[in-house]
C-alpha cells in the first residue's frame, strides 16, 4: 500500500533520474547484470526472511529502487547488504516523477519498483507507473512473493477455489453497508483490508449486511504478535466492539452459503427501523441498495405492521 513520505527525496535518489546517472550495467563486472526495464518487486510483508532469491538479485542488480518510504525500504536493503540509490515514489509526487522515471527507462535503466510491504499494484496506485512503462515500450518484468491478502487466505480456514480481493471499504458506514450489500452475492470468498481502528465498526458492518457468515481477521501476519482469530461475523464484531486493535488487518469472510440477492432488504430494514425513523431508514436503505423508494417505503411498511 502507499503511503505519502514526509519531505523530498535525497539528492542521491533523485540523481538517478538524469540520463547520464551511471548504469549497473555499465560499470559492474557483470555478477548483478540486469536487462534495461522496470522489474516489480515483492517484498516481505513483516518477516525479512520471507524474500525470494530472485528479488534479492533483481534489487542488487538493478540501477536505482523506486519506493514508497526510502527509510522502510533502507532497513530491508541494510538487512541483506545491499547498497543503491533510492527514490521515493508515491501518490504525492506521482505527477511530477513519472515522466522523469519513464523517460530513464526508456533510455536504458534496470529499475526495481517496491512498496512498503508485499507486493507492488495491491491495493496500491503503482500500476501507473507500469502503464506509462508500457506505454512507452518498456518491458515489464514481475518478481512476485509475499501478499497480504494471499497470506491471510492461506489462515482462515475459508475456500480459497474462488475469491475476491476488495481492498479497502469506506470510511463511513452508510457507505461501507451498500459496498458490503453489492459484493454480498458474490459467490466467492471475500479479502478486505481494513484499518485498525475501524475493524470494530466495519465487523459490526459486515454481519449486520452479510449475515452469520464464518469469517477470520488476521493481524500482523509473519510477524512477532501474529494473531488470526475465526469465528462467525456477530461474535467477531462483539469481540472487537470499543477493542484497541494495532497493526495491519486483513479480513476474510467467507462466501454465501447459497445464492441469494444482492441484499437481503428485510434485514437492511428492520436493522435502519431499529435506530431511525421510518423515512430516514427508506432513505438509508434506498441509497444502499438501489431499488426504487417506493418499493423500499410499500416493504417498510409491511414490516412495520407484521411487528405491532
Amino acid at each position: 500500500m502507499m503511503r505519502p513520505v514526509p519531505g523530498e527525496a535525497a539528492e542521491a535518489g533523485r540523481s538517478i533520474l538524469k540520463r547520464d546517472a551511471p548504469s549497473t550495467k555499465e560499470t559492474a563486472s557483470g555478477e548483478h547484470f540486469l536487462p534495461p526495464g522496470l522489474y516489480v518487486v515483492a517484498t516481505p510483508i513483516g518477516n525479512l526472511a520471507d524474500i525470494s532469491l530472485r528479488a534479492l538479485a533483481v534489487l542488487k542488480g538493478a540501477d536505482a529502487i523506486l519506493c514508497e518510504d526510502t527509510r522502510v525500504t533502507s532497513r530491508l536493503l541494510a538487512h541483506y547488504d545491499i547498497k543503491k540509490p533510492l527514490l521515493a515514489y508515491h501518490d504525492h509526487n506521482a505527477q511530477r516523477l513519472l515522466p522523469k522515471i519513464v523517460a530513464r527507462l526508456a533510455a536504458g535503466a534496470a529499475l526495481a519498483q517496491v512498496t512498503d510491504a508485499g507486493t507492488p499494484l495491491i491495493s496500491d496506485p503503482g500500476y501507473r507507473l507500469v502503464t506509462a512503462a508500457l506505454g512507452a515500450g518498456v518491458a515489464v518484468t514481475p518478481i512476485p512473493g509475499a501478499s497480504a491478502p494471499l497470506t491471510a487466505l492461506m489462515a482462515a480456514g475459508l475456500p480459497t477455489d474462488r475469491f475476491l480481493f476488495a481492498g479497502f471499504l469506506p470510511e463511513k458506514s452508510a457507505a461501507r453497508r451498500a459496498a458490503l450489500a453489492e459484493l454480498a452475492a458474490v459467490p466467492a470468498t471475500l479479502v478486505f483490508f481494513e484499518a485498525p481502528h475501524r475493524l470494530g465498526v466495519a465487523l459490526a458492518d459486515m454481519a449486520a449486511v452479510l449475515g452469520d457468515r464464518p469469517a477470520a481477521v488476521c493481524r500482523e501476519l509473519t510477524k512477532k504478535f501474529e494473531e488470526t482469530r475465526r469465528d462467525a461475523l456477530p461474535r467477531l464484531a462483539q469481540a472487537y466492539a470499543g477493542a484497541k486493535v494495532k497493526g495491519e488487518v486483513v479480513v476474510v469472510v467467507g462466501g454465501p452459503a447459497k445464492a441469494e440477492p444482492a441484499h437481503d432488504l428485510d434485514a437492511l430494514l428492520r436493522e435502519a427501523l431499529a435506530r431511525l425513523s421510518l423515512s430516514a431508514a427508506v432513505r438509508e436503505v434506498t441509497e444502499m441498495t438501489g431499488l426504487s423508494r417506493r418499493q423500499v417505503y410499500e416493504r417498510a411498511l409491511k414490516l412495520k405492521g407484521s411487528e405491532t
